[in-house]
């Protein structure tokens, strides 16, 4: 059998780049065995695909990335997650319960089969919407017309975020 020069070159490069990309993407992925270490309020036996989960909604909620919270370990050239450098991580924690404790005491709220609070009407987005510093947000004023947005801290949660009207607004 006869191979042709032509094709057999870009087959070979083919192969070798699908076979890196591959190992790339195994040594990546975190195995589901291993556990999450230095957990503080988040369940000992959450899946790494849950602690994922959570942590985009929080990201997202703050309108930051990973490393708004979490340290770079410079020597293995990436992110230390256990570790408890950020002062922002530490401020997540106390947020969170802050947040679990007011849905438990004024909003009824359950949690679910991983014991986390359930979606309620308070939750990270409720107050910052996007900005990670409120301190720092600049709010619209209230009222403008249709289509306002409501203003700050205490106001409707976005769409999708569960959450009760404010007290000063009629439904």
């Amino acid at each position: 059998m006869r191979f042709n020069p032509k094709l057999l070159i870009p087959v070979c490069l083919l192969s070798g780049a699908m076979l890196l990309a591959s190992m790339t993407l195994i040594q990546q992925a975190p195995k589901e065995d291993e556990k999450a270490v230095n957990l503080k309020v988040l369940p000992k036996n959450i899946s790494h695909k849950d602690l994922d989960r959570i942590m985009g909604q929080w990201a997202s909620s703050l309108g930051v990335k990973c490393n708004f919270c979490h340290v770079r370990n410079e020597e293995l050239k990436k992110t230390d997650f256990a570790s408890d450098a950020k002062p922002e991580k530490l401020m997540a924690r106390k947020m969170y319960l802050m947040a679990a404790k007011l849905n438990k005491k004024y909003f009824k709220a359950e949690k679910d089969s991983l014991n986390m609070m359930k979606l309620s009407s308070v939750n990270c987005y409720t107050c910052h919407r996007g900005v990670a510093h409120l301190e720092a947000a600049t709010w619209p004023k209230r009222g403008g017309g249709p289509g306002a947005v409501p203003a700050g801290p205490g106001a409707q949660a976005g769409p999708g975020m569960g959450g009760a009207p404010s007290p000063d607004k009629k439904p």
